[in-house]
């Protein structure tokens, strides 16, 4: 019987043949290994906000208390039970996706302003819409993607992608060509306010400048070369993605037409119910900022306000600036955008 050599091609043979299977093994570990090292590399940063079920928990202690105070209300406390429950299995369905060597960390809305994201974070929303702005403003070019867990809840405008989106999501993010076919990356546009000293704020959706209690605020507006003295319920100022939001009721209650896409580079800003008197104007109350053809590209408030006087990003009171006598404020498109995966 005639033996065959398995090891390899015969020493007489062509020696390239070899050399090819070779180069190609080697091709297979680099591309593994530069998966493996892309996958440890960054870290998966889930950010979550505590149900209506847990609030009540911390307010009552119990299940049984918060059960009992809901009851003697005519109210039921199965709602929140059912939406608690909705959002730990979609909350248990993303982060089954992971890998067990993946690197991970789950973070809660109140603890955004003291955590450190690294460059090569990747940032999953799982929640409402509103928590994709709430973190907006503390990235800096990091990949984010929104998860609605409840469907039935939240309408899913930034976080529209099911749980089941998730391991489809971490296989693209390892692709070498990102194929826009199945997730593509909108770069949202972003509004800053920053006041004279430097302290400045990130916007996804508008800024807001005026009185603490949307009481009359005074100050001096300046814009597109104009100059105006003003007592109004404030100043707003939104971007493509805030425009579905305040900025569309206001516009709406003046027949304004609004047209702003999320990636849209301008602002939309609008002066609150403004009053005509004897001190003040109403002339300047609507426009654009960033707009290419009259070269508008910032609007500055000062304060005129003794107390009282706040700025504040996306609805989010309590993270607020001081705005009292002759401070300033500036606002402008940022240079930050937001990448979000859609």
């Amino acid at each position: 019987m005639r033996e065959v050599n398995v090891s390899g091609p015969p020493a007489t043979g062509n020696p390239s043949v070899g050399r090819v299977s070779d180069q190609r093994a080697a091709q297979v570990r680099d591309r593994r290994s530069s998966t493996l090292s892309a996958a440890h590399a960054r870290r998966l940063v889930v950010v979550t906000r505590k149900t209506p079920l847990e609030v009540l928990l911390e307010r009552h202690g119990t299940y049984g208390q918060a059960k009992f105070y809901l009851e003697s209300r005519g109210q039921n406390i199965s709602w929140a039970a059912n939406t608690h429950a909705r959002f730990e299995a979609g909350l248990a369905a993303v982060q089954a996706a992971f890998g067990s060597d993946e690197r991970r960390v789950r973070l809660d809305r109140a603890d955004l302003p003291t955590f450190l994201f690294a460059p090569e974070d990747v940032v999953i929303v799982v929640g409402q819409d509103g928590l994709v702005p709430n973190v907006a403003k503390y990235l800096d070019g990091q990949l984010t993607i929104g998860i609605n867990p409840d469907p039935e809840r939240y309408d899913g405008v930034l976080c529209r992608h099911a749980p089941a989106a998730i391991p489809h999501f971490l296989r693209w993010l390892e692709e070498e060509v990102r194929s826009e076919r199945t997730f593509h990356v909108q770069h949202r546009t972003m509004a800053a306010v920053e006041r004279e000293d430097g302290q400045r704020l990130l916007a996804l959706n508008e800024v807001f400048v005026g009185h603490r209690t949307h009481q009359s605020a005074r100050y001096r507006l300046q814009v597109a070369g104009r100059v105006e003295r003003q007592s109004s319920s404030g100043i707003i100022c939104a971007t493509g993605t805030g425009s579905t939001g305040w900025a569309r009721s206001i516009a709406r209650q003046r027949h304004l037409e609004l047209d702003l896409a999320p990636e849209d580079s301008r602002l939309a800003w609008f002066v609150r119910e403004p009053f005509p008197s004897v001190a003040s104007q109403t002339e300047l109350d609507f426009g654009l900022l960033g707009d290419a053809s009259n070269g508008t590209t910032w609007l500055e408030a000062v304060s005129e306000m003794g107390e009282d006087g706040v700025i504040f990003a996306d609805g989010i009171e309590a993270d607020y600036l001081d705005f009292l006598s002759g401070q300033k404020a500036r606002i402008q498109v940022a240079e930050q955008r937001l990448n979000l995966v859609v």
